[in-house]
């Protein structure tokens, strides 16, 4: 088998101080986000990790873009009062910066939120229905892909909603957002997908990626399809504080073995980290690297 890398799925808990920001906010002056994005580097550098991410430090994962794109307006929830435009780059930024100071042997992934999850996250005032919404964010997210695939190795599309039930225009959502983009792309959707998985390997991506840990009856799922795929193997819960021993994980890559053989191309937590410890979120991705330093054969 070829190496497998580790990941990240995308947010990483840091630990803001929220008297300067409000401080910061009185005075009318902005607080730079620099050191919060190394700090989520850093630990991720630190456990040892291939793939990190600039660990979605600003918002929550549907704000970061609903806050940048036209259109939207961000209350208790983000609500949608005028058609959905990109006003430019969203988290180039971050990237860049990223890219100055991590070493050239890890890969950095660029994560979106899909646009089936940010319709279903938002309130809509504007449009006449969710599929016209959804085209929409889909065509303002493919002017970021098509910007952010210069700076990052891969590109990350974080579609939970998918797990409820994939719109017959799904795949076309999907389409929508790569159009123009060369990099590899990898998508995401938590929960349990198993009505959903004949759908899922129709997808127009590289990889996929779900939520194996705390869904171990995936695997027999996902066994009864001829899986084409490659497999990002989520290894570590996301939900739960305990820290899988590294036997643990060994034993849990091994079964994915079993039944993807080959295609496992990453193992990863089984979603963003955000709402774990800081320190609970470093060991799991600690063990998570050591896991697969023994499955590599290293």
């Amino acid at each position: 088998m070829n190496l497998i890398k580790t990941s990240v799925i995308g947010s990483y808990p840091i630990d803001i101080d929220t008297i300067k920001h409000v401080k910061a906010y009185f005075k009318q002056k902005i607080v730079s986000w620099d050191n919060y994005i190394k700090s989520a580097v850093k630990d991720m550098l630190n456990s040892g990790i291939d793939i990190i991410s600039d660990g979605q430090t600003r918002d929550p994962f549907v704000n970061i873009f609903t806050r940048r794109l036209k259109g939207c307006r961000i209350r208790d929830r983000t609500e949608i009062i005028d058609k959905i435009e990109y006003d430019g780059p969203i988290t180039v930024e971050d990237q860049k910066f990223i890219k100055t100071f991590i070493p050239k042997n890890k890969h950095l992934i660029g994560l979106i939120t899909g646009p089936y999850t940010l319709t279903n996250s938002c309130v809509n005032l504007f449009y006449n229905n969710d599929k016209e919404l959804s085209f929409d964010f889909a065509k303002a997210l493919n002017q970021e892909a098509k910007i952010l695939q210069k700076y990052v190795d891969l590109i990350g599309i974080d579609e939970p909603f998918f797990s409820m039930g994939i719109p017959d225009y799904g795949k076309e959502l999907i389409n929508t957002i790569i159009k123009g983009v060369s990099c590899p792309v990898r998508l995401h959707v938590c929960g349990n997908v198993k009505n959903v998985i004949p759908e899922l390997l129709e997808m127009p991506v590289d990889i996929l990626s779900h939520e194996f840990k705390a869904l171990p009856m995936l695997f027999d799922t996902f066994n009864q399809y001829d899986v084409k795929k490659d497999i990002c193997l989520g290894s570590v819960r996301s939900d739960k504080s305990d820290i899988e021993s590294v036997d643990e994980i060994v034993n849990h890559i091994k079964k994915g073995i079993d039944i993807f053989g080959d295609r496992i191309k990453q193992i990863a937590p089984d979603c963003g980290q955000k709402m774990l410890q800081k320190s609970v979120a470093f060991l799991k991705l600690k063990n998570l690297v050591k896991a697969g330093e023994i499955i590599n054969g290293r």
